[in-house]
């Protein structure tokens, strides 16, 4: 048995996120189907994180002990031509046995696209959340140096049992105007549940004159979830990429 390395990409809109749920349609499930039947025995695939219903990801990373005679290629074009329309396996490669894909990630990147058009994206519209009014930059910059550095994000937090540390480090966000379409980037180390959608709510009341940069300094340092912005909707979000030693 081998331990195997998953680059995984997904239009997450129907689904109820990554994580395998009893009679739900997830992301998990459908891989962890799929492989079982080419295996002959039930396979556990272990994702670099937990995206939640409606995300997106572009390079997410997994990985799964396998017993097969197949080649690479061979399990990435099994696994492509089971899989529904919106599930790609782009990448397998054999990997360490001691590999484990959430343990070992150091670093997460992810996306969030806002439109901002006058005229509805049609095309795009799974994909990104339709904005009522433009956000201004630079109280967003301004804000978002804030958030910047090793914080305690507990505020950015849906889950307010959380009993883990909730102690990151995010070291760039970035947000761009570009034609219609506002991208912000964020990279850290790790993300809470939905942490990063909250963080963009919340940058997106600064720019809409609703919040201060010093508001969003005291939502850092006070226990009261309330003082957030709100979760933006998970349709603009995508998982880009998952970083490794």
């Amino acid at each position: 048995m081998k331990n195997y390395k998953f680059l995984i990409e997904y239009d997450g809109s129907r689904y109820y996120g990554w994580q395998r749920l009893p009679e739900k349609n997830t992301i998990q499930g459908k891989l962890e189907n799929v492989l079982t039947g080419m295996c002959g025995r039930e396979v556990e695939v272990i994702g670099a994180g937990r995206t939640d219903g409606g995300v997106h990801a572009k390079g997410m990373v997994a990985n799964a002990f396998l017993e097969t005679e197949r080649f690479p290629e061979e399990i990435r074009d099994y696994m492509n031509a089971y899989l529904p329309e919106d599930i790609a396996v782009r990448e397998v490669r054999e990997a360490s046995p001691r590999f484990h894909a959430r343990y070992n990630a150091i670093g997460k990147t992810y996306q969030y696209t806002c439109h901002v058009g006058k005229v509805k994206s049609v095309f795009d519209r799974k994909y990104c959340t339709r904005l009522e009014e433009t956000p201004d930059l630079e109280p967003m910059l301004e804000a978002a140096k804030l958030l910047k550095g090793q914080h305690d994000f507990r505020n950015f937090c849906v889950n307010p049992r959380m009993k883990k540390s909730t102690v990151r480090t995010v070291d760039r966000i970035d947000i761009t105007y570009k034609g219609d379409y506002i991208h912000f980037l964020f990279h850290g180390n790790g993300f809470l549940q939905n942490m990063v959608r909250i963080m963009v709510g919340t940058l997106l009341e600064v720019g809409c004159g609703r919040m201060t940069a010093e508001q969003v300094r005291t939502v850092l340092e006070n226990p009261d979830r309330q003082k957030a912005g709100p979760t933006a909707l998970a349709k603009g979000l995508c998982l880009v990429s998952v970083d490794y030693d």
